[in-house]
């Protein structure tokens, strides 16, 4: 390997970074007759976009707006949606084959089903289009010139330095390590002296521990329809029970905004009133158990769990006033107070990264740094479970794209 393989004439840009942000880029880029070069540490590009929903890739979200997002700055997503919108992305896999399909709330998946077909329309546009990318790729350090930065690389044990006169992070955040995420966008962006929010994992499964466990092994594998909320926002999804606590759509979601030390609240019948069916039931058969009531409602192994807390082999007629009061506490009001959460290597995404203070809202260069631009899951903007998370990625590479 040679000690400068690329000089900043060479390429307009470098992007480090061969995910949903780098590709787009990439692409949109190239668009412009401009030459990129992105560097992907893993031995292929699109890695994350390979696994994403189940293998299936949720590309974007219809409804997705500023207000799925979390950041310091609330408005500072707004700029980037505007320049790139849910219908450009629509637009733009249309054009190269991808027709998507609703699913839940609003979440695009390709008809084909097949993840390999998003990451297939990068690939094939960045070999049209001249665009190189080099996998097997590790950035060793970032060092800004007069007139360019420098990038130290390594691949197969040689060392070599590219350089390039605009740099993009888009090199994702901290989960997951399998996946070859590192903290190399929140080095880079310490070393250039930029500021960063706290990070910590989101949309994660959360735990249990303690004398509550065991109830919640109990219930492995139940799943419930169900409102989460807590002091800052409710959503209304499944949860799984799993023998460690809680996972599923609406704990992924609430565990963005869960803080450690913090309870959560869980209606286990949204939308009804517990202590009104048992009235209604009771006048029709006040001779049924709590037990036999509620496995009407629930599943029967989660009825009899909740034996623990209800007196669920009493006849619905024989249930005191303050007996059916506990009844709905228990089943409108389920309280929650998680130990912690399954860490970066089951979280969906990262929460927090280089603070949105330090960057443009409108071209998402560094204000301090001229020529350096942060996209993706590395900035603090961080997007609800169900395609949100990807419409950032496409509309922050399409934002730096049109300003290198």
């Amino acid at each position: 390997m040679n000690t400068n393989l690329a000089k900043p004439g060479d390429f307009d840009a470098i992007i480090i970074g061969a995910g949903a942000c780098g590709l787009m880029c990439a692409v949109q880029a190239g668009f412009l007759g401009k030459r990129v070069l992105v560097l992907e540490k893993n031995d292929r590009p699109g890695a994350k976009i390979l696994i994403s929903g189940g293998g299936r890739c949720n590309y974007t979200n219809l409804y997705a707006t500023a207000q799925q997002f979390i950041s310091q700055n609330e408005h500072f997503c707004k700029s980037a949606f505007g320049q790139w919108t849910v219908e450009d992305t629509i637009s733009f896999f249309e054009a190269y084959g991808i027709r998507g399909q609703e699913k839940t709330l609003g979440q695009l998946f390709p008809v084909s089903n097949k993840a390999k077909d998003v990451v297939n329309v990068f690939t094939s546009l960045c070999d049209d289009l001249g665009q190189e990318i080099w996998c097997g790729i590790e950035v060793t350090e970032v060092i800004k010139t007069a007139d360019a930065f420098d990038i130290r690389i390594l691949r197969d044990d040689h060392q070599a330095t590219l350089q390039a006169k605009k740099l993009v992070v888009a090199s994702g955040g901290l989960p997951v390590q399998k996946l070859g995420a590192t903290d190399m966008g929140l080095r880079i962006a310490r070393k250039f002296g930029l500021n960063l929010t706290q990070t910590a994992p989101a949309l994660v499964p959360l735990t249990i521990t303690g004398k509550d466990q065991p109830w919640y092994e109990r219930l492995s594998g139940n799943s419930i329809f169900c409102r989460v909320w807590n002091d800052r926002i409710s959503f209304e999804e499944n949860i799984l029970f799993t023998h460690w606590g809680l996972s599923g759509p609406a704990i992924l979601q609430i565990s963005s905004y869960w803080r450690p030390g913090e309870f959560i609240y869980i209606d286990l019948l949204p939308n009804q009133n517990i202590a009104g069916l048992i009235q209604q039931e009771r006048e029709l058969n006040g001779r049924k158990t709590l037990l036999a009531f509620l496995s009407g409602l629930f599943t029967r192994k989660f009825a009899e769990a909740l034996g623990d807390r209800l007196p669920i082999n009493k006849n619905l007629a024989s249930l005191t006033k303050n007996e059916i009061e506990n009844i709905a506490l228990l089943i409108h009001e389920f309280k929650v107070k998680p130990a912690g959460d399954k860490g970066y290597d089951k979280a969906e995404v990262m929460r927090g990264g280089v603070s949105t203070d330090e960057l443009s809202s409108k071209t998402l260069e560094a204000k301090k740094v001229p020529g350096l631009f942060f996209g993706g899951e590395c900035v603090d903007v961080t997007g609800w479970l169900g395609g949100y998370n990807f419409q950032w990625a496409w509309a922050s590479g399409f934002v730096i794209a049109q300003n290198l």
